[in-house]
């Protein structure tokens, strides 16, 4: 049985060499010693799903400073302030009601929160998101005070084909780019690509991954 630190090398090295793309270690559900385990084989950046999780489990992690630190999962408005305070990114703003929240959350703390905009690519009515065809609305959303929008995140859909996979990789990219066009500053992250569909992602242009199970294991 491979250990994480031989994972996370496996994962690194099968990543495009011409490509600069950052390996999110999703850390849901896993205890404090595996989440140090990976940061000292070289993670440089860990996502969780759910702020109460977080907060319990990042004091208790030794080496947490070393790590971005990036909430993935859907964020409750409820909730806005503790995300702030725990997480560097907030990768899953799906609404524009949520970006009002956050950016209202932000200013009333005279900072700028990190945040990607979540793409519904699929179209699937399980997954939230802003939809393909959102672009004024996500542009307005962008030039919200108390935002810093560095890009987009998409989900591939629950398919095992490869080609809808991609195709719905292949539109959010499209998405990023026609949105970048009319950027005075230009978004730099997509993060797109889990454990079972990264390889795809990366070949329709993501900047990011999103990997657990193949670098920690199956959840127990």
């Amino acid at each position: 049985m491979k250990t994480i630190a031989q994972n996370l090398k496996t994962i690194q090295n099968s990543l495009p060499k011409q490509q600069d793309i950052k390996i999110v270690v999703v850390t849901k559900t896993r205890t404090p010693k595996q989440i140090e385990e990976a940061i000292a084989a070289g993670a440089c950046c860990i996502g969780e799903n759910r702020v109460q999780e977080a907060e319990k489990k990042f004091s208790q992690i030794s080496n947490i400073q070393r790590v971005e630190k990036r909430l993935i999962g859907r964020l409750q408005t409820n909730k806005i302030n503790k995300a702030i305070r725990l997480f560097d990114v907030i990768d899953s703003v799906d609404s524009q009601r949520l970006a009002k929240k956050i950016s209202e959350a932000a200013q009333r703390q005279n900072i700028k929160q990190r945040v990607l905009f979540q793409i519904n690519s699929s179209g699937e009515t399980t997954k939230a998101g802003f939809g393909l065809k959102d672009k004024e609305t996500i542009v307005e959303c962008i030039n919200s005070e108390g935002l810093l929008v560095e890009g987009l995140m998409t989900m591939g859909p629950n398919t095992r084909q490869p080609a809808k996979i991609e195709q719905a990789f292949e539109n959010t990219k499209n998405l990023f780019d026609d949105i970048n066009k009319d950027l005075e500053k230009k978004m730099t992250t997509l993060s797109m690509g889990m454990s079972g569909d990264f390889k795809i992602a990366t070949k329709n242009g993501s900047t990011a991954i999103r990997v657990g199970t193949a670098i920690f294991g199956p959840r127990v």
